[in-house]
């Protein structure tokens, strides 16, 4: 071996190794990626932080309040009195002080209590939202890695299409220049070909548009990381019957969840509302010093007492309060319903159209088995010459017709799969 030739050895070694290894993505590392990086989950944790705070701020009502102050007075004049702007002429004297003031609602007809129940189940239905959203994102992380795989699928036929058709452009040549087959038949053959070329341009556009929706999901910038996507386990067999999936989904719908919390906060300040219109009950105190000396003033101060607020008249704001509290929860209820009949309908089309998509594939894949004995029937008869280039170009097609309808068979099932778990609330 000379110089240049263990160079060149030496520099493809080097480049194989540098070259980075062939990037491999399961579907579960798939949707670990989009929950990880994608905002839509990040906005529904952050909302249902935001709702635990106001379970605090609800709970808070139940806990005494203290204060503290310092306060100085300076009147300009020894003793003075406010004169208007108030029922009462208080005297004003000069004087400073440190204290604290104690307010605590110990009575109030559950008002308190129905408040901070809302604000609980509305930090329920916001969980549940993170759910729901969490499924939404799982179904469409799922169905783009199929909708890959797929394509690469289409693009793998439409290349076989090609190379065969190619070959046989190059048989039906030779027999031309052997005067066994005439200037007609290979111009059929190079539109056969030109028609390949179509089809796997087509489906080369579609696998790269495939990756570029996989990518969004997951968080990939780079539009030149195309990697290898492992094929998922095949799906469990699909049930008999529609029945018990309808129970399950009623079960399991993060939606469902949401709406059933949603309407419980609305029943819960529904009845807050009502309460607010009934006496309420607090202790009350205050204590401190006084640090300068004053005639008027001992050095430290104390009191303590109960006061009983009972709301009178409001100029109806009470009841408008209350009757709107109401309305929200019959709003509430009937929404609920709507979606439980919504997720009836929707899990019986999905288990229907999974039973359509698996009866698709055993049909186009008897279509595929008779559109292959039909071309080598056609490619028999071709080699003997006794059918023209037209009859093999038609059969060419029906079986590359029928391939591409046996993948998007069988990649369908797939992706009705996933819709019908999705409806099921399974995806979680």
């Amino acid at each position: 071996m000379n110089v240049r030739s263990l160079a060149l050895v030496t520099l493809s070694l080097a480049g194989l190794l540098a070259a980075p290894p062939a990037l491999a993505l399961t579907l579960e590392e798939a949707r670990a990626q989009a929950l990880k990086s994608h905002p839509r989950i990040t906005t529904a944790q952050l909302r249902a932080l935001i709702a635990e705070q106001s379970v605090a701020q609800a709970e808070a009502g139940r806990l005494p309040n203290l204060a503290a102050n310092a306060t100085l007075v300076r009147s300009g004049q020894a003793v003075t009195r406010i004169a208007s702007g108030g029922l009462s002429n208080s005297q004003i004297f000069d004087h400073s002080g440190v204290g604290a003031t104690l307010n605590w609602v110990v009575f109030d007809f559950g008002r308190t209590a129905s408040l901070t129940e809302a604000a609980r189940k509305k930090a329920s239905a916001a969980s549940a939202d993170t759910l729901a959203t969490r499924a939404q994102l799982l179904l469409q992380v799922d169905a783009a890695y199929l909708e890959v795989l797929k394509a690469k699928a289409l693009k793998s036929v439409a290349e076989k299409t090609l190379a065969a058709r190619q070959a046989f452009h190059a048989r039906t040549q030779a027999l031309a220049q052997n005067q066994l087959k005439s200037e007609l038949d290979v111009r059929f053959a190079q539109v056969s070909i030109d028609e390949a070329r179509l089809l796997s341009d087509a489906a080369e556009k579609e696998m790269l548009a495939a990756y570029a929706t996989l990518a969004n999901l997951i968080g990939t910038t780079d539009p030149t990381i195309l990697p290898e996507l492992a094929a998922p386990p095949l799906p469990p067999a699909l049930p008999g019957d529609f029945g018990p999936l309808t129970a399950q989904a009623f079960a399991q719908r993060p939606e469902l969840g949401r709406h059933r919390a949603e309407l419980e906060a609305a029943q819960a300040t529904a009845r807050a509302a009502r309460n607010a219109r009934l006496p309420s009950v607090s202790l009350i105190a205050a204590g401190g010093i006084i640090p300068t000396d004053h005639p008027q003033f001992d050095d430290r101060y104390a009191a303590g007492g109960i006061n009983v607020n009972v709301p009178l008249f409001a100029g109806g704001l009470y009841r408008a309060r209350q009757r709107e509290a109401e309305l929200q929860a019959e709003v509430a209820d009937a929404t609920l319903r709507d979606l439980r009949s919504t997720i009836a309908r929707d899990v019986r089309l999905a288990w229907l159209e999974a039973v359509h998509a698996q009866q698709r594939i055993g049909l186009t894949r008897s279509l595929l088995d008779n559109a292959r004995a039909a071309l080598n029937l056609a490619r028999a008869r071709f080699e003997q010459g006794l059918t023209a280039t037209v009859e093999i170009t038609q059969a060419e097609l029906a079986q590359t017709s029928a391939e591409i309808g046996h993948t998007n068979a069988e990649f369908l099932y797939r992706i009705r799969r996933e819709m019908l778990d999705f409806q099921l609330g399974a995806l979680q």
